[in-house]
């Protein structure tokens, strides 16, 4: 059986390459910001790995549009530690830097003994429920992904889990972490508070920020989110992030809001 053709093509060097399904929604040849933050997960990933250490916070900073096909990824160390690491990666493309995530990078230990969760656990993903249309957002990246809606979702709050067929990297392994963070991003347009789309209001992000008190796994990510829009331009969607065993972090994501 063909295996679905990946997110992204490695280069070699640092270098990778778009598919069709890296697609923004935005503009026709723009990446999504999804799969762009899961290729760069996977770069800081790669990094001078340490097993001892695990990524905790993901942020990144949307410089500007992000070309689709032929990019680099430059991945570097901003503060080395026994214990704690800050982390840097940088997608360039025509020698202008799109967007810039750092990670920090902290110690791992046993804390089950005095562990506790408050974010509430959303009902598990149903692979029998009906896909939930997002076909009012054009765009490669949102046809490649399988989502489903779970009780409570609804305009403005959001409740959705999401998986995909499409490897992240095409003929090279990568993680669980990597590939459910490369659809984080999609949180913004789950439960949408206006329709996307020409005459109506545009609401980008600006930035991604990913905190993980517990490491995902698994193929379904899960999206509780809440959508705010401020009086004076300016929104908020936040997003509890669960995988099937239950919640292991939070996203935020600030937005633009125009009209066209």
């Amino acid at each position: 059986m063909t295996s679905p053709e990946p997110y992204y093509f490695a280069r070699g060097n640092g270098r990778f390459e778009s598919t069709i399904h890296a697609q923004g929604a935005w503009n026709a040849h723009e990446q999504h910001m999804a799969p762009v933050s899961g290729i760069l997960t996977h770069c800081l990933e790669q990094f001078q790995p340490r097993p001892e250490l695990r990524m905790a916070r993901i942020s990144f900073d949307i410089l500007g549009l992000i070309p689709d096909g032929e990019f680099e990824v430059r991945t570097t160390m901003l503060r080395p530690g026994r214990t704690i690491e800050l982390l840097q990666a940088e997608l360039v493309s025509d020698g202008r830097t799109a967007v810039r995530a750092t990670a920090w990078r902290l110690q791992r230990s046993d804390t089950t003994a005095v562990a506790a969760i408050e974010d509430e656990r959303m009902p598990g993903p149903d692979e029998f429920a009906e896909p939930l249309d997002l076909s009012e957002w054009p765009g490669g990246y949102i046809r490649s992904i399988d989502a489903r809606p779970a009780p409570g979702h609804a305009t403005g709050r959001g409740r959705v889990w999401l998986r995909t067929a499409h490897p992240l990297v095409g003929n090279a392994s990568f993680s669980d972490v990597a590939r459910l963070i490369g659809m984080v991003d999609t949180s913004n347009g789950i439960a949408s508070r206006v329709k996307p789309g020409p005459g109506d209001y545009l609401f980008p992000n600006v930035d991604l920020q990913v905190h993980l008190y517990r490491e995902p796994a698994g193929e379904w990510l899960g999206l509780a989110n809440s959508v705010s829009f401020g009086p004076d331009g300016i929104g908020l969607t936040s997003t509890v992030l669960h995988d099937a065993s239950g919640p292991v972090g939070r996203a935020e994501q600030i937005l633009t809001i125009r009209q066209p």
